[in-house]
C-alpha cells in the first residue's frame, strides 16, 4: 500500500504569528480540550449543542450502530431559528448579516439581520404557497447573489430539503441532479455574470427539466429589469412576484434533529456524482461549532470565504457556519482575476475583512502574477487567514503567510470533506503552524494514518487518512445509494476512509499527500501524484503541475507532468532538463517524470480540484467519463 514513501519531515518548518492569538481560548489549550474530548465526547459535543437553542432538548447524544450514527436523539430544532431569529430577537437584530457584491462596484447590497430573516420568511410563504412542504426536494441553480442564500434559507425554515447545484453547470448535469432527488420546485435566475458576460441560466432550466417529470414549477429571479425575460406562466413564476402579498412572518417548523437538511452532489475527480445527506442538528452543531473555533469569530469580524454555496465549503462557511455566529459575511459575484489580479485585494481594502478563507489554487493563481497585485492594496485589516480544497504546499503556504499576511497572521489550512460537513484538521490559532502540513485533528475528531489493517504508521511514513470516531455533521447516506455510503466504512472495517494518502510527524501533524486513487506504480514503488507535483512547484518558474502515470511494459507506469509556468519564464529543452533534475533532487530517481509538457492551463473541478483522470484519458485516447464537475 502507501508504506512505501516517505517525507522528509526534518526539513519543515514552524511558525507562530503573535497577531490575533492573544484572546483567543485555545490557546495553549488545545492538548487539554482534546484530553477532555476523549475522556468523554458525548459530553464534550453536549456542551457544544447547548450554546445553541432547540426547540426540544435530546434524549441522548448520540446512537451508534456501525456504519450508521444517529446525533441528539429525539431533539427538535430549526437552524434557521439559530441563523436568525436568535440574533434578531438579540443584540444583533439590526447587525448587517449578508455584504454583497457583483462584479463591479455599482452592484451592492447589504442586508442586516432583521432584513435577512424577512427576506427569508417571505420566500419560505412563497414556496408554501406553491405546495412546498416538510420533505419536498427543491433544487437552487443560481449565482451567488443574496437571494441565492434566501432560497437555502427558507428551505429549511420550512422543512423542504434543498440541493444546491452550482450555475456553471451544463443542462445533462442539471439534469441528473434534478432527476436524483426528485425536485419538486427549481429556483433558479435569468442569468449570471462571469468576466463581464451574461451567461444564460434559464435556457439551461428549460432544457434540464425537459426530462424531469417531478418539476412542477420553476421560480426566476429576473435581474435585468429593463429587459425582463419572458415567463411561462403554466410552469415558471416570478422569484419577487411569488411573494407579493404574503406574510413578513414565517414560523420555523420543528425539525427532528435526524431529518435531511439537504443534499448535495459531488463527484470530485473521480466516479458519478453521489448524493450527500447531512442532517439537521448534527450539521449544525458541527458548522457552528468548527466557524467559531477554528476561525476565532469575533462580532467585529468580517468573514469572506470565496466559495460558492454549489459547494460544501459554501454551505458550511458562507452559509450556514457564519449565520449560526452572528457573523457579517461577504459574499461576491467577482472573479479573482477579473477586470484584473487585483479584485480579492480590493474587495478586502473596501471592505475591512477581518478573515480571508480560500483555496490553494486561488493562491497559487496569486503566486503566478507576482506581489505587484496584493501590493498595491491595504490588507492591514486580515487578522487570520484560511485555505481549503486541496492540500496547500509549503510554496504556497510561505507566499500566502508572507505577501498576503504580512507574517502576522494565522494560516488555517483545513482538511474535510463534502461527506464530513465540517473541519476535520487544523491547525488552531495560537499553535505552531507548519507549512505542508494541514494539523491535527479538532478536539472531537477521532483521526489517525494507518495501513490497509487499520494499524497506525510510524512518523513519516504515509497511509490511509481514516476517522475512528463518528462525529455530529458526518453525512448520514447517499441519496438513494445507501450501498455506497457503506463502502466508505468497509475499505478498512471500523474506520471512515477518506480516501486521502497522508503521513503524520512525531507531533502527530498530518500532511495530505493526495488522493488514494491518485497513486503511481512506478516499478513497484507507489509515487503519490501530489508528492510529485508539489517538488514540481516548488520550482521557482512553476505556477502550477499535474502529474498522471502513463502504461510502461518495463516499469509498470511512467510520470508524465504537465506544468503550467509563472509570468517570465519560458518553455524550452534546458527548462525541461532543470525541472527534471530539480524532482531527482527533491524525491529522488524513482520519482522524475519522463516526459514533460507546458500547458496553459489544468482540466479542474468548479471548486478548483485537477482532474487527472481527464489528463490521463486524452492521453491515452479514452473516454474521460463524467466530466459534469469540469470548469469551462
Amino acid at each position: 500500500m502507501a508504506e512505501s514513501f516517505n517525507v522528509k519531515l526534518e526539513e519543515a518548518k514552524y511558525y507562530t504569528p503573535e497577531a490575533s492569538c492573544k484572546e483567543h481560548s485555545w490557546i495553549g489549550d488545545y492538548d487539554r480540550t482534546y484530553r477532555e474530548f476523549l475522556a468523554n465526547p458525548d459530553l464534550f459535543w453536549d456542551s457544544v449543542a447547548r450554546e445553541l437553542e432547540w426547540f426540544q432538548p435530546w434524549d441522548r447524544v448520540k446512537e451508534w450502530e456501525y456504519p450508521y450514527a444517529k446525533w441528539f436523539i429525539n431533539a427538535k430544532l430549526n437552524i434557521t431559528h439559530n441563523c436568525l431569529d436568535r440574533h434578531v430577537q438579540n443584540q444583533r437584530r439590526n447587525k448587517v448579516a449578508i455584504m454583497w457584491r457583483g462584479e463591479t462596484e455599482e452592484e451592492e447590497r447589504i442586508l442586516t439581520y432583521r432584513q435577512l430573516y424577512h427576506a427569508v420568511c417571505r420566500f419560505a410563504n412563497g414556496l408554501s404557497r406553491l405546495g412546498v412542504g416538510k420533505g419536498d426536494r427543491v433544487c437552487i441553480y443560481m449565482p451567488l447573489v443574496p437571494e441565492q442564500v434566501i432560497a437555502m434559507l427558507a428551505c429549511a425554515r420550512i422543512g423542504a430539503i434543498h440541493s444546491v447545484v452550482f450555475g456553471g453547470f451544463g443542462v445533462k448535469a442539471l439534469n441528473q441532479r434534478i432527476n436524483g432527488i426528485g425536485a419538486k420546485v427549481i429556483v433558479t435566475a435569468d442569468f449570471t455574470y462571469r468576466r463581464g458576460k451574461a451567461i444564460p441560466l434559464k435556457n439551461v432550466v428549460e432544457e434540464a427539466v425537459v426530462n424531469a417529470p417531478s418539476v412542477e414549477r420553476i421560480v426566476i429571479l429576473r435581474r435585468d429589469l429593463d429587459k425582463p425575460v419572458e415567463l411561462h406562466p403554466e410552469m415558471e413564476v416570478d422569484y419577487y412576484e411569488l411573494m407579493e402579498g404574503v406574510e413578513r412572518e414565517c414560523p420555523a417548523e420543528p425539525m427532528d434533529a435526524e431529518d435531511p437538511l439537504f443534499v448535495l452532489y459531488t463527484s470530485g475527480t473521480t466516479g458519478t456524482p453521489k448524493g450527500i445527506v447531512h442532517t439537521c442538528g448534527g450539521y449544525m452543531v458541527g458548522t457552528y461549532y468548527t466557524t467559531k473555533n477554528v476561525f476565532d469569530i469575533k462580532d467585529s469580524d468580517i468573514f469572506w470565504c470565496t466559495a460558492d454555496p454549489g459547494w460544501i465549503t459554501g454551505h458550511s462557511y458562507c452559509v450556514y457556519g457564519p449565520l449560526l455566529n452572528g457573523a457579517t459575511c461577504l459574499i461576491t459575484e467577482a472573479t479573482p482575476d477579473y477586470p484584473n489580479p487585483g479584485t480579492y485585494w480590493d474587495l478586502i481594502e473596501e471592505y475591512g475583512v477581518t478573515i480571508f478563507y480560500t483555496a490553494p489554487t486561488a493562491i497559487r493563481m496569486f503566486m503566478r502574477v507576482g506581489e505587484e497585485w496584493p501590493n498595491r492594496y491595504n490588507l492591514s485589516s486580515l487578522r487570520i487567514l484560511g485555505s481549503v480544497g486541496e492540500p496547500l504546499n509549503p510554496e504556497a503556504f510561505e507566499w500566502y503567510y508572507r505577501t498576503i499576511g504580512k507574517d502576522r497572521c494565522p494560516i488555517m489550512d483545513t482538511w474535510w470533506q463534502t461527506e464530513t460537513g465540517m473541519h476535520m484538521l487544523t491547525t488552531m490559532i495560537g499553535e505552531p503552524m507548519r507549512p505542508g502540513f494541514v494539523g491535527r485533528p479538532l478536539p472531537g475528531v477521532v483521526a489517525d494514518v494507518v495501513d490497509m489493517e487499520g494499524n497506525p504508521v510510524p512518523p513519516g511514513t504515509g497511509g490511509l487518512l481514516v476517522i475512528k470516531e463518528p462525529w455530529p455533521s458526518m453525512m448520514r447516506t447517499i441519496w438513494d445509494d445507501d450501498e455506497r455510503y457503506c463502502n466508505y466504512w468497509n475499505t478498512i472495517p471500523g474506520c471512515y476512509t477518506a480516501a486521502d494518502l497522508a503521513v503524520k510527524d512525531k507531533d502527530g501533524y498530518i500532511m495530505v499527500i493526495g488522493r488514494s486513487d491518485d497513486l503511481i506504480v512506478v516499478a513497484g514503488h507507489n509515487i503519490g501524484t501530489a508528492e510529485v507535483e508539489s517538488a514540481l512547484v516548488s520550482h521557482e518558474a512553476v505556477a502550477e503541475a499535474a502529474v498522471i502515470g502513463k502504461p510502461d511494459a518495463l516499469k509498470g507506469n511512467t510520470i508524465k507532468a504537465f506544468v503550467i509556468l509563472r509570468n517570465g519564464h519560458k518553455p524550452g529543452e534546458k527548462l525541461r532538463n532543470d525541472l527534471v533534475y530539480h524532482v531527482r533532487m527533491t524525491l529522488g530517481p524513482i520519482a522524475i517524470p519522463s516526459e514533460i509538457e507546458f500547458v496553459e492551463s489544468l482540466p479542474k473541478t468548479r471548486s478548483g480540484k485537477i482532474m487527472r483522470r481527464v489528463l490521463k484519458a486524452q492521453e491515452m485516447g479514452m473516454d474521460p467519463g463524467d466530466i459534469s464537475t469540469l470548469e469551462e
